[in-house]
């Protein structure tokens, strides 16, 4: 792993850029859930809590929906929203639906959400980054939103490192 922002070679410089920053949120990611048990990866730190497994596969989940949205130009279908929407929005059908998975079920499907990203990016011009488009009712580019992707990741990656700290001891 480089600790560089930098150019890529499949990538145009500006989108590298942002490959690298998501990259390095990733490594972070997975160096901080490395060796988690199943029943690790479930522990809730409160009854209103969300899982590191939850928390994991929330971000495929938002990845994902951005994918959709952006890549595909649409919203998620019903049968995405089955797999999808109990990580995205986390809470009650979160805590339901999601537990028993071993580590390598969630670096999976981060790594099967992430490969179709980089597919995308790949096929990308610079200046797409800065198309203006409308999110969440506000002014947006794309360069932002996938910002948000890899943000929110970090911001989970805090949560996962404190309930590491929180699982009870053996």
């Amino acid at each position: 792993m480089k600790f560089k922002i930098d150019k890529r070679i499949d990538f145009t410089p500006q989108v590298g850029h942002l490959v690298s920053q998501m990259d390095y949120a990733r490594y972070t990611t997975l160096e901080a859930v490395k060796g988690l048990t199943k029943s690790e990866l479930d522990y809730l730190p409160s009854e209103d809590g969300n899982s590191i497994g939850a928390l994991l596969l929330h971000m495929a989940a938002v990845e994902k929906g951005f994918q959709i949205e952006i890549f595909d130009g649409r919203r998620p279908n019903e049968q995405e929203m089955k797999e999808w929407g109990p990580p995205y929005s986390l809470g009650d059908k979160g805590r339901e639906s999601i537990k028993g998975n071993p580590l390598e079920y969630y670096i999976e499907k981060l790594e099967e959400v992430r490969r179709r990203t980089l597919e995308e990016f790949a096929h990308l011009q610079d200046d797409w980054l800065y198309e203006d488009r409308q999110w969440d009712g506000h002014p947006s580019n794309h360069y932002f939103i996938w910002f948000h992707v890899y943000e929110d990741e970090i911001n989970h990656r805090g949560q996962i490192r404190m309930i590491r700290k929180m699982l009870p001891r053996d």
